[in-house]
């Protein structure tokens, strides 16, 4: 494989697209002291990450939904593949940022083959035909080893292909393994899969920035894209961007009475038990369910959102509305206690109702058959969540700099596709959130009163 690999960076154009307009209220203003040099969230390492992080991990949330849509017949196939080829040219931008436009021309190539061949086998699928399911199958084990080769040659062997092949095998595992438990029928399992294979991406994405950033250190100003800090803002960005892709997929599938409805609020609700876990490893038990009730209730008012929409009760759907927003006021208040004014309640109230209108926007168009509309606004809230994920972390860092000093991790990841890295969550916020307990117990006994 001949490529000519370009060895100057040039900003990588998804880094723009990470906050829509609006979204960086959420991001904390330090013009009046000046950070820990190592302790940033925000470096051009871990900006490469969190470009990657995005745009892979909505390409696997895109697939699934694309591949139940297909072999449902929906009437928004077209429109939810649409969604997931405009994220293939998100990637195709980032890799072009980086390598040129031949390394682009090419990723772009074998990387909308390999969806094709996810298509292929959901075609077959619908006919019946074995043997075309076995062809796909074959053409992406064929694809599996060509693009191995061209990020191990990429990256100047930083990645090696045999074990990139065995992290790719997994995606394609997953995918496929998602779609098959859809088809019969096996929600559980098939939701489990989606979230896996979500997850598994933000170890690609670790890996792939770290090779990335070895090969070209200057570029990235020799920062690290896997640092303790780093490493919150992913597992931040990996929980509350899947909850934005959950939320509006249980809204679509409450919306339609879809046979999967309870699953895929199921799913939803695993995200929000990986949320709650991580405050109650660090706060106990009550503070987490504190946090759970807030959390959860929110989930519920878009739920009866969805239900009087079916039932044309405008005025059930303006009590949801006014529900949303006493919540955001109050979670509002929650995170500018809990990061001591590190997020302030006003800015972040303004940034929650972009996540409401967006959620909701992406509902009432879908009800009304603007599909286009739909996957703008899908597309939207799940870039938003990682503006929102970078003013936390950005303020628990700050809040507690000496928590995130070590600029070097333990290992660097193998292959950035072998697996992925844990993304519970809760070891970092574990750390993280230590100093903050009596400014949450402080709000917990507000609200407790509040409703009192």
């Amino acid at each position: 494989m001949t490529v000519n690999w370009k060895k100057t960076f040039v900003a990588l154009p998804l880094s723009a697209a990470l906050l829509v307009p609006g979204t960086t209220v959420f991001a904390d203003d330090h013009s009046d002291h000046e950070k820990m040099e190592n302790v940033s969230v925000s470096t051009p390492a871990a900006d490469l990450r969190a470009t990657l992080d995005q745009a892979l991990s909505e390409h696997a949330y895109l697939a699934v939904v694309t591949m139940q849509k297909g072999i449902d017949g929906a009437g928004d196939f077209d429109q939810a593949a649409a969604a997931l080829e405009m994220n293939t040219g998100d990637l195709t931008e980032a890799i072009t940022s980086v390598y040129g436009e031949e390394a682009g021309a090419q990723f772009e190539e074998m990387w909308s083959q390999h969806i094709g061949y996810f298509v292929d086998y959901v075609n077959a699928t619908a006919e019946e035909d074995e043997a075309g399911r076995e062809e796909a199958l074959n053409n992406l084990d064929n694809y599996r080893e060509d693009f191995s080769e061209f990020l191990e040659t990429a990256t100047e062997g930083n990645l090696e292909a045999s074990e990139l092949a065995e992290g790719l095998q997994m995606h394609v595992d997953q995918l496929v393994g998602a779609f098959d438990n859809y088809e019969e029928g096996s929600f559980d399992e098939a939701y489990d899969q989606l979230r896996s294979s979500i997850e598994h991406m933000y170890g690609v994405g670790e890996g792939l920035s770290t090779a990335i950033t070895t090969q070209f250190p200057e570029d990235f100003d020799n920062t690290n894209p896997a640092t303790p800090a780093a490493d919150l803002r992913a597992d931040l960005n990996h929980l509350l961007s899947e909850h934005a892709a959950l939320a509006t997929l249980a809204m679509q599938k409450g919306g339609d009475g879809a046979e999967d409805f309870e699953n895929a609020a199921g799913a939803l609700e695993a995200n929000t038990e990986d949320l709650t876990a991580a405050i109650s490893s660090v706060y106990g038990e009550d503070a987490g369910e504190e946090f759970k009730m807030m959390w959860s209730e929110h989930i519920g008012y878009f739920v009866d959102y969805v239900e009087a929409t079916g039932e044309e009760d405008e005025e059930a759907k303006d009590e949801a509305l006014a529900n949303l927003d006493d919540y955001r006021a109050d979670f509002s208040e929650f995170l500018d206690t809990a990061t001591e004014g590190g997020l302030e309640a006003e800015q972040t109230a303004e940034g929650l109702q972009i996540h409401v209108n967006q959620l909701t926007g992406a509902f009432d168009s879908y009800v009304e058959g603007d599909y286009e509309t739909t996957y703008n606004q899908v597309r939207e809230a799940y870039a938003h969540m990682y503006g929102v994920g970078e003013g936390l972390s950005s303020a628990i860092v700050d809040q507690n700099p000496e928590e995130f000093t070590d600029e070097t991790p333990s290992e660097m990841p193998k292959t950035g596709m072998g697996g992925a890295s844990d993304q519970s969550g809760v070891n970092g916020w574990m750390i993280a959130f230590t100093s903050m307990a009596a400014a949450l117990f402080a709000l917990v006994i507000g609200v407790r009163r509040k409703e009192s």
